[in-house]
């Protein structure tokens, strides 16, 4: 018979502290640019206007340019915010510059969507 010498409050007690430190900052930085927690590059448009609270890619916009979602949960920490979005969800912003993935990247590390219509760019932290 296995005997824990760990107490299960324990052990569940550090799960909730890591989870709760891994949920601390919505994203990171790798190679220079700012990635979500699938470790895809995140992106700006220059149609948002910073601090402006909102986002203006929305409909198929917000298809091509999926919107870097906070939960219900979310909270603004240091550079990053919260922006409320036309249907009410809320999406995470850096620096007041809402973020977005690209849906042409592929796999971590890809950057395709730099320079889009000459409106995208790449999120540097």
């Amino acid at each position: 018979m296995l005997r824990l010498t760990t107490p299960i409050s324990v052990l569940l007690s550090g799960l909730l502290l890591a989870s709760g430190a891994a949920m601390a900052a919505p994203a990171m930085e790798a190679d220079g640019v700012l990635v979500g927690p699938n470790k895809m590059t995140l992106y700006t448009f220059d149609k948002d206007p910073a601090d402006s609270g909102k986002s203006v890619c929305n409909g198929q916009c917000a298809t091509n340019w999926p919107p870097l979602m906070a939960g219900a949960d979310g909270k603004a920490e240091g550079a990053w915010t919260i922006v409320t979005r036309d249907d009410g969800a809320k999406q995470f912003a850096y620096k007041g510059k809402p973020v977005y993935y690209w849906m042409k990247d592929t796999k971590a590390g890809d950057k395709t969507g730099e320079g889009v219509a000459g409106a995208w760019h790449v999120a540097k932290p």
